[in-house]
């Protein structure tokens, strides 16, 4: 019988090491599976104290998911709430890591005009275990219910795919949504924010009247999205300048 060569052990050894990494990566999936099946019952008891976290939310990157880091999804949040009151209304689309962040500031923090209405218009069915849920798909942007036509004053976008077919739509989803759409006199327009890559600027520009690129950049957990992002919008913010 032959010894064990040099290189059989480093192959023993290599595969020893890549057993090891995918037992965690298993173990953390099923830790995962078990928080995000804690969250979907206390969402059901309709428990108040419930801890909202994207650590619940695994990222699809097949279906081109991304999440924001931290800074990223307060900023995005503090601007859609700054100067809100009970009467304002938010909607956010496709951006979950924003709206989760949006929703534990409404959690945690004083509201002495009260709180604003939000709701998230989504394609992932996990996140229907928020009250706010609305089902959406860019491919039919205007399959929605009626009640939503030009209700909000304040919107964040992050459509799912660096292409100008996706950022049409979704752009038509958003001028739908927007309280211009039943009143084009308004005195205050509404707060659009776009969240897209640097690529997109020339048709970003072009889809929404009046906005700008702005100083802010938005980043991604551990820097996972290697596209240089931008962050759109048709308001001078507290956390940026236009470009």
């Amino acid at each position: 019988m032959e010894e064990p060569t040099q290189e059989d052990s480093d192959k023993l050894e290599l595969s020893s090491h890549a057993f090891a990494a995918l037992q965690e990566f298993y173990s953390e999936q099923d830790q995962q599976k078990e928080r995000f099946e804690e969250l979907k019952s206390a969402a059901e008891r309709k428990d108040s104290e419930v801890e909202w976290s994207m650590k619940m939310f695994a990222e699809d990157w097949n279906a081109s998911q991304f999440w924001y880091n931290e800074e990223t999804a307060r900023v995005l949040a503090k601007e859609l709430l700054r100067d809100s009151t009970c009467e304002t209304h938010i909607a956010v689309v496709s951006a979950p890591s924003a709206f989760i962040h949006l929703k534990d500031l409404l959690g945690r923090e004083n509201w002495p005009h009260g709180k604003p209405e939000i709701c998230l218009l989504e394609y992932d069915q996990r996140f229907s275990v928020l009250p706010e849920f609305v089902h959406y798909n860019f491919e039919r942007p205007l399959y929605l219910d009626p009640r939503m036509k030009g209700r909000y004053d304040r919107i964040l976008c992050d459509p799912p795919f660096l292409s100008p077919d996706c950022q049409t739509k979704v752009a038509i989803t958003v001028r739908w949504l927007s309280q211009s759409q039943l009143n084009k006199d308004a005195a205050t327009k509404p707060r659009i924010i776009v969240c897209t890559g640097e690529r997109m600027e020339e048709t970003i520009h072009k889809l929404y009247p009046g906005i700008q690129t702005t100083t802010f950049e938005p980043r991604h957990a551990q820097d996972r999205l290697s596209n240089d992002f931008r962050c759109y919008a048709n308001f001078p913010g507290g956390q940026w300048s236009f470009r």
